[in-house]
């Protein structure tokens, strides 16, 4: 895995493509995210899939590793756990309901202030959110709960 070091930056999309690669190679890391939850409505039946909170045709499927560009989007994650909503530093709708895990992310990574942007990430745990929400794909994603469970 690479590591490509970014500083604030406001134009981080554009900078790995102008950042020469330090050589440095490490081992997986973990990391911290959350993912969207859609239910089912009148209009939408659901589809038992966890999807990305800020790009929403972006689905997590449970037999392979997530995957993305990191000259572009990449998979997003954070150093440290995030709990509910209100630590998540997005702002986001009341009506979408979030769960929060740990990621295995490899591959090329590029790392900034908060986390990660990375080539590669496999969903590990998911530890917070709605309790029948997270008994549900603990089982479709195959994952074991570790961590307290927010209430």
């Amino acid at each position: 895995m690479a590591i490509i070091t970014t500083s604030s930056n406001p134009n981080r999309n554009e900078l790995p493509t102008t950042l020469r690669h330090e050589g440095i190679r490490i081992g997986e890391i973990v990391a911290y995210r959350a993912w969207r939850v859609f239910e089912p409505h009148w209009w939408w039946k659901g589809d038992d899939r966890l999807h990305s909170v800020l790009i929403q045709d972006y689905v997590w499927h449970p037999d392979r590793p997530a995957s993305g560009d990191v000259r572009t989007y990449g998979i997003h994650s954070f150093r440290d756990a995030i709990r509910s909503r209100e630590e998540y530093p997005y702002s986001l709708g009341r009506k979408w309901l979030l769960l929060f895990g740990k990621v295995k992310i490899w591959g090329e990574v590029v790392e900034h202030e908060g986390g990660y942007r990375s080539q590669f990430g496999k969903i590990m745990s998911l530890d917070y959110g709605h309790p029948e929400l997270l008994d549900k794909f603990r089982k479709i994603y195959r994952v074991n709960h570790v961590g307290p469970v927010a209430r």
